[in-house]
């Protein structure tokens, strides 16, 4: 899980929340929420929201254009007398926060670039929830915190809010470390890299929903049937792209395949077991020497996953045992989370409803450009930023400011 830091009324205040593209809401604790933790199991020190504190924090009526009735994944009710909008929004995992919707200033900084850049203090009003219950594994402590960032395509996403009103373009971008120690990149506009490569979005109003066509296995496309990979009429499978997800988790007809082949390739230098219903390998060598997975998506898109980045150190027994972190999921949908997304530019550029990655060294800066283009068939190589960010994004306990990137970029 990575988190990062969110600043939210006036005077501003720092909150740590959960990154997760695959819900919309943001939401904060409140002050009075009546079971939300007071501490973890990283020593965090946590932050409530207060509307009292904030001069420019307001409530949220039901008579009030900006209750969300209606919005996919919201269970959204008046309660007399006052009428305020509440809410209760529910997780895949399903854990679940209620509470009260306000609107207050979230504040970020601007880079403004070209030809040297430069950081511009600013803010935007935004509508968010105010948690006042916590259900399921919001509640356990040696993951909580302040609360969730969500990412997700719908009306309710900071994302969408702030790009309706053309603060920022409908595009936010993601570098995840995978070395353990946190770390990352997290950029409300499009990071540019000339090696990125684009595949469409299906069609769907409350996750990222991929085409995946193909699974190969160092090159060798394994034998599955292509109606497991097809999303269902109602969306209850298909593949999407989750942040908040720590893990993978595929059907047994694609896992089962998937976790054969990387067993048959490294059968000569491993020994392979189970341990706690996982494909386990006991190996003296480096994992390196494991086979290369890439999911095939449409439109001729590879995601290239690494053996470092499917693979699972246990500190069971000693330091050579490694397991496969692919989970296998009965039902609902698969679910690529951060263990293929690690390691990786990840570009949600929601204006052209398509996705884009490349692997890359999270520790470096990159190119950001908040001017997208319109045209699906436009190449993102085209337009490029000579700005740089370089942010920190958090792994639990380590933080990222959040950063809206303006660049005045001419059009080429």
């Amino acid at each position: 899980m990575y988190t990062t830091t969110v600043k939210l009324g006036s005077p501003p205040r720092e909150y740590t929340v959960l990154i997760d593209t695959g819900s919309d809401l943001l939401w904060v604790s409140c002050n009075h929420c009546d079971n939300c933790p007071r501490s973890n199991g990283v020593g965090f020190k946590f932050n409530f929201f207060d509307t009292i504190d904030s001069s420019t924090a307001a409530m949220i009526y039901c008579s009030d254009r900006l209750c969300p009735f209606g919005v996919q994944g919201v269970d959204v009710r008046c309660l007399p007398p006052i009428k305020q909008c509440t809410y209760t929004y529910g997780y895949q995992d399903n854990s679940t926060t209620s509470g009260v919707y306000v609107t207050d200033e979230m504040h970020f900084d601007m880079i403004l670039g070209q030809p040297s850049p430069s950081s511009v203090n600013s803010s935007a009003t935004v509508s968010f929830g105010c948690g006042t219950h916590l259900g399921g594994g919001l509640i356990e402590t040696p993951t909580a915190f302040d609360g969730i960032f969500g990412f997700g395509p719908g009306p309710l996403s900071i994302v969408s809010q702030l790009s309706a009103r053309e603060i920022i373009p409908n595009v936010f971008s993601h570098c995840l470390k995978g070395d353990g120690n946190g770390g990352g990149i997290l950029a409300l506009g499009a990071v540019v890299d000339p090696s990125i490569v684009y595949s469409p979005l299906a069609p769907s109003k409350s996750h990222y929903y991929m085409n995946l066509e193909s699974i190969a296995v160092n090159g060798q496309l394994l034998s599955i049937d292509p109606v497991a990979f097809s999303p269902a009429k109602y969306g209850d499978r298909g593949t999407t792209i989750d942040s908040g997800t720590s893990l993978a988790y595929l059907f047994p007809e694609v896992y089962n395949p998937l976790v054969n082949a990387i067993t048959s390739m490294v059968s000569q230098f491993s020994h392979p077991f189970v341990l706690a219903g996982n494909p386990c390998y006991l190996v003296s060598t480096s994992v390196d020497a494991f086979p290369l997975v890439s999911f095939n998506f449409a439109g001729g898109a590879s995601m290239d996953v690494k053996p470092a980045q499917y693979l699972v150190q246990s500190d069971f027994m000693n330091a050579g045992l490694w397991c496969i972190g692919f989970q296998k999921v009965e039902s609902g949908h698969q679910i690529l989370g951060d263990l293929v997304l690690k390691d990786k530019i990840v570009v949600y550029d929601l204006a052209n409803q398509q996705i884009g990655w490349t692997n890359y060294n999270c520790s470096m800066p990159v190119n950001v450009n908040v001017t997208v283009s319109k045209d699906k068939n436009n190449n993102p190589r085209a337009k490029r930023s000579s700005s740089i960010i370089s942010s920190e994004l958090g792994i639990l306990s380590k933080l990222l400011p959040v950063i809206i990137v303006a660049l005045f970029i001419p059009f080429l």
